[in-house]
């Protein structure tokens, strides 16, 4: 026999069979509440979908990737742990700069955009003169001012 045989159990059918029925039904359960239809909140159906989410990575980890502190000597729990630390602080870091981008940046306005007043081209600055263009047919200019 081998070392790994004998080194660690990768569980029995029994815990393997128990983590599948977990899956199976936290994979089911949000599934059935999106395509039923269920008159609910939508923030309080996404917090129930992402809570089952949660809990599905948990059994995910426990009896299919056997992630316990008995399991060499609880390092594979310890960087777990780091690591989901870690992911934490890129999603909530991730989410707080898109948040203040959001409430930080300036309106733009649907006028500005197009080429009329506002962010835009201001209309009282005379840009006729500007070097290396033809603006002989830009609109709203005055052509006379061209030598056309």
């Amino acid at each position: 026999m081998s070392d790994h045989s004998n080194a660690h159990s990768h569980g029995t059918m029994n815990q393997l069979m128990t983590g599948f029925a977990m899956a199976v039904v936290l994979t089911l359960v949000p599934f059935a509440l999106v395509m039923s239809g269920v008159e609910m909140d939508r923030t309080l159906l996404i917090g129930i979908i992402m809570g089952l989410g949660g809990v599905q990575v948990i059994v995910h980890l426990v009896y299919f990737l056997h992630v316990n502190s008995k399991v060499e000597q609880g390092w594979t729990l310890t960087a777990t742990i780091f690591a989901v630390v870690i992911l934490g602080i890129v999603l909530a870091g991730s989410l707080w700069v898109m948040h203040n981008m959001n409430a930080n940046m300036l309106p733009m306005d649907h006028d500005a955009l197009m080429g009329g007043e506002g962010i835009g081209l201001s209309p009282e600055v005379d840009h006729s003169n500007m070097p290396g263009m033809d603006h002989s047919n830009m609109p709203g200019m005055n052509n006379s001012t061209t030598g056309n």
